[in-house]
């Protein structure tokens, strides 16, 4: 058996990736154990999630206090927990410069697009706007900029001409929901190692064959 790790997750919105961690994670797919949620919108379904699964969860109101005593909040919570890795799952704030810097390499974040395409809040919209005829979802370490640190994984989803945003999205979702789980596999394994702009993954167990995927789906080296 692999020692477990202890994660955190950020989460704004409904929490289905939070979700794929969880279940992942009661599965023993992964070896880790989810020990708090934290959330900047009380309404946040996450935070309900974690509730039903008794994991710490917390809403940390961003209103009418400056950015660096939010995260001091979270800062201090993150270590009273002892949290090895932090993951940003549909997390809608922006992190300063000093917060990423200090996690740095353990602070992880998934994208619902190909990044470096369609950054920002509507990845799956700008996509299908643009006219992609390929996209998916990405999971990077986080850096001082926006949808920008060192890509770990991605898979490719085709875009379909009946598409609409909510389709494409729950398309995308779906694939979401295994690379994440993968991601905090492969750091809790220690076999991510970030060299400038790119992660090395170091071989070892592949995901492709221990489980069932759509073929639509192209999955990166590294799963």
């Amino acid at each position: 058996m692999r020692d477990k790790i202890n994660v955190g997750v950020l989460a704004s919105g409904t929490g289905t990736d939070l979700q794929s961690i969880i279940d992942a994670s009661e599965k023993e797919i992964i070896d880790v154990n989810v020990v708090i949620v934290i959330s900047d919108n009380k309404n946040a379904f996450a935070l309900k999630r974690a509730e039903k699964h008794n994991i710490n969860n917390y809403f940390i109101n961003p209103r009418g206090i400056k950015q660096e005593k939010h995260e001091e909040k979270i800062d201090k919570l993150l270590e009273e927990n002892k949290i090895d890795l932090i993951v940003g799952a549909g997390y809608m704030r922006i992190l300063s410069d000093s917060f990423v810097r200090k996690w740095h390499g353990r602070l992880i974040n998934i994208h619902p697009a190909l990044l470096p395409s369609f950054k920002g809040t509507n990845g799956q919209g700008d996509a299908l706007d643009y006219g992609v005829r390929i996209t998916g979802c990405t999971t990077h370490f986080m850096d001082e900029e926006m949808d920008h640190g060192p890509i770990i994984l991605q898979a490719a989803v085709k875009v379909y001409k009946k598409d609409d945003r909510n389709e494409l999205a729950n398309r995308i979702l779906k694939v979401e929901h295994k690379i994440l789980p993968r991601t905090v596999q492969l750091f809790v394994e220690k076999r991510l190692k970030i060299i400038g702009r790119k992660v090395i993954i170091s071989p070892g167990e592949s995901w492709i064959n221990k489980f069932e995927y759509d073929p639509d789906v192209l999955y990166s080296e590294g799963f």
